[in-house]
């Protein structure tokens, strides 16, 4: 989000993270610099939700992983630093290290707004003067020369939602309605979930709040405004709240059993609406305010109402929420809504308002005024004008000033927090959100690096873009699941299991979620379920009890993926609850930068196939045995070449690429991972 007000500074990795504050260096490859040039000007009808859903597809699409993204041309000019913030957060579902936008005039207007003083905004400039780093953007003559470079014309950005399962799956909004139609024929996959055609029209009736409701496919049940970025952005959240305005003076109103949330940014947010007079037309359009920071995107909307999830049950329903998140990946943001899409907040309070995903907001009503006369989205659309002018009026300089002013001081429930001072943390064995990791409890003095593995099971046979999400939820924990069965057998009941998220402190929940994502395909079973065989016996069973009787059994174990492995959040969870199940190698097509890192940094092997080839290519579908030797330990380097033997399969052996990347990263392989490296140096 930095990167918007002219910051130079990228996420990584939690490991990466944890080995910086062990005084270790970050190691990196140096990138290449994309230039995306900007011109034109954005049309009355989009905004930045619009403008950063269509740089992600494009983005995706041309492959800019590892790489920065640097905006520059006269287009930025028009972008408000929210605007730009907005598009810098979602540098990774590009698939990018950084989206940048240099410093101009309207950043140190945004130092001004924000409570900096004159003098500061003065050195600031003055200072990137003197760097030659302060950019006019319409003086061609001040762009640097880039690896290659990209344009988009802001005004043939259109209205937009992504999905039903990526951030990066653009839809056109006058397209949503036949779009969502075809995924419901279209195979399972990405745009698909093969519902049978004499099925995608059933409806199923239920009983809420005394009243009688009908739902059937492409019903909304989760509507949030949820998300840093957009959430934090002026002109998303004024624009969201003059339609509910005008929604309300309509008379049209949101179904009751629909999850609203409201979960600003920043209390500055709150501010503004309240000071606008338009936090009360959200509240009557059930966007109340549930909080700040990650909720629903991050996967804890909560339970839905229970006479909805069992209609959504009863009916196997692909039932849809829309969100003004990021991420939209497959199980993220609840287990009963499958098709998940990402839409700018004004659409999310639209899409809330019409209860359902299958409308064509030009040809149909989005509902009927007190006169029983259709009302369609154009009549309560907010004009850009609208919009500034409210901006202009509601969003002050006291207001950030007042809440960053107190942003250290904590609220009176975490002051009240008791804590023993020790110097050494006192582990309790009976929490069940904190534990003792087992990480360095079979760690010797010296290094002992298995660089030799001999008779690997195939754990999970696993395709394209397979998420973060995929490998180490953070929402909701399954009632049938490892996980809660673990909980449960600590006396927790269903209604305290809480998420993956909260628990993350106990190795033991996290080791039993490690795949626990019941929309996970696998190839081995052949249909979206957080299972897997036992190959040994031919036996299915849930993916944590397979590798506990594998590592009984002293077998290790690789995962078989496709392109960009480990796309999504930068969760630590993902390497360090492979590492639990005994996974000692994962190949895949392609990794996604952050997890790649994640998975070398705690010792496992990250390997991909050779440019063009597949696990599916290769005939390999995963019930093999596998061997893989890296050499001797002195002997390794970054991409070096490693063969991958065969037993069992239509191929003897095939070649890999080894993806450590510098000389670092190979020196704490040696040690088992950064973390064993730490400790060694430090005793």
């Amino acid at each position: 989000m930095v990167n918007g007000l002219g910051v130079v500074g990228w996420g990584v990795g939690g490991i990466e993270a944890e080995a910086v504050m062990l005084n270790q260096p970050i190691s990196m490859v140096l990138p290449q610099v994309v230039g995306y040039k900007l011109h034109g000007e954005l049309s009355a009808q989009a905004n930045s939700t619009d403008l950063v859903l269509a740089i992600t597809k494009h983005l995706r699409a041309k492959g800019v992983v590892d790489k920065f993204v640097e905006f520059f041309g006269p287009g930025v000019a028009q972008l408000s630093i929210a605007d730009r913030a907005t598009i810098s957060n979602m540098s990774p579902e590009m698939g990018a290290t950084i989206c940048f936008f240099p410093i101009d005039e309207k950043a140190l207007e945004y130092l001004r707004l924000t409570g900096r003083s004159e003098e500061q905004v003065a050195w600031t400039k003055a200072y990137l003067e003197a760097q030659e780093m302060f950019r006019d953007y319409s003086n061609p003559n001040q762009d640097p020369k880039f690896t290659e470079v990209l344009e988009l014309d802001l005004s043939t950005i259109i209205p937009c939602v992504a999905g039903p399962k990526r951030p990066h799956d653009f839809v056109p909004l006058t397209n949503v309605k036949q779009d969502f139609l075809s995924c419901l024929e279209n195979k399972i996959g990405f745009k698909g979930f093969q519902i049978p055609e004499n099925l995608r029209s059933k409806k199923v009736s239920f009983d809420y709040e005394g009243q009688k409701f009908e739902i059937g496919h492409g019903s909304v049940v989760i509507a949030a405004i949820t998300s840093c970025t957009n959430t934090s952005n002026p002109n998303v959240m004024i624009g969201a709240g003059l339609l509910a305005k005008k929604a309300a003076e309509k008379g049209l109103s949101v179904l009751p059993y629909i999850k609203t949330s409201l979960a600003p940014g920043s209390g500055v947010v709150t501010m503004y609406l309240q000071k606008s007079g338009l936090l009360p037309y959200l509240e009557r359009m059930r966007f109340n305010l549930v909080g700040y920071g990650c909720t629903t995107c991050i996967g804890n909307s909560g339970p839905l109402p229970d006479p909805v999830s069992q209609a959504i049950v009863d009916g196997d329903l692909v039932a849809v929420g829309v969100l003004s998140g990021n991420r939209n990946f497959e199980g993220r943001i609840h287990e009963r809504v499958r098709a998940n899409y990402l839409a700018s907040p004004p659409l999310v309070v639209a899409y809330a308002i019409a209860g359902t995903l299958s409308i064509d907001f030009e040809k149909e009503p989005i509902g009927k005024d007190t006169n029983g006369k259709p009302v369609f989205l154009v009549d309560i659309w907010p004009t850009h004008d609208e919009i500034a002018n409210t901006v202009q009026k509601s969003v002050l300089r006291e207001y950030f000033t007042e809440v960053y002013g107190k942003v250290t001081q904590g609220t009176p429930q975490w002051n009240s927090l008791e804590s023993k001072s020790t110097e050494l943390y006192q582990w309790d064995d009976s929490s069940t959100y904190i534990h003792h990791p087992p990480f360095f409890q079979s760690m010797g003095r010296l290094p002992n690096p298995e660089t030799s593995i001999v008779g690997a099971y195939c754990l999970l046979n696993l395709g394209d873009f397979i998420t973060t999400d995929h490998i180490s939820p953070a929402g909701s924990i399954a009632r049938n699941s490892p996980a809660a069965r673990y909980l449960e057998s600590k006396g927790i009941t269903r209604l305290d299991y809480n998420t993956y998220g909260a628990r993350r402190g106990n190795d033991q929940i996290m080791a039993r979620g490690t795949f626990a994502n019941i929309r996970l395909f696998n190839k081995l079973i052949g249909k979206p379920e957080s299972k897997t065989v036992f190959l040994p016996n031919g036996e299915t069973m849930d993916i944590y009890d397979a590798a506990e009787r594998y590592k009984n059994d002293a077998i290790p174990l690789i995962v078989l993926a496709g392109a960009q492995y480990g796309s999504g959040s930068s969760r630590d969870w993902a390497a360090k609850g492979v590492w639990m199940l005994n996974v000692k190698a994962v190949i895949a097509v392609s990794f996604e930068r952050i997890h790649r890192s994640n998975l070398a940094l705690f010792g496992l092997i990250p390997l991909e196939f050779m440019p063009g080839e597949s696990a599916d290519s290769l005939g390999l579908t995963g019930k093999e045995r596998f061997d893989i030797d890296l050499g001797p330990i002195d002997h390794i380097k970054p991409d070096q070449e490693v063969t991958v033997t065969v037993t069992g399969g239509t191929i003897s052996s095939f070649k890999t690429l080894l993806r450590f990347n510098t000389e670092t990263e190979v020196m704490y392989f040696r040690h088992g991972g950064v973390l064993n490296y730490c400790i060694r140096e430090a005793i």
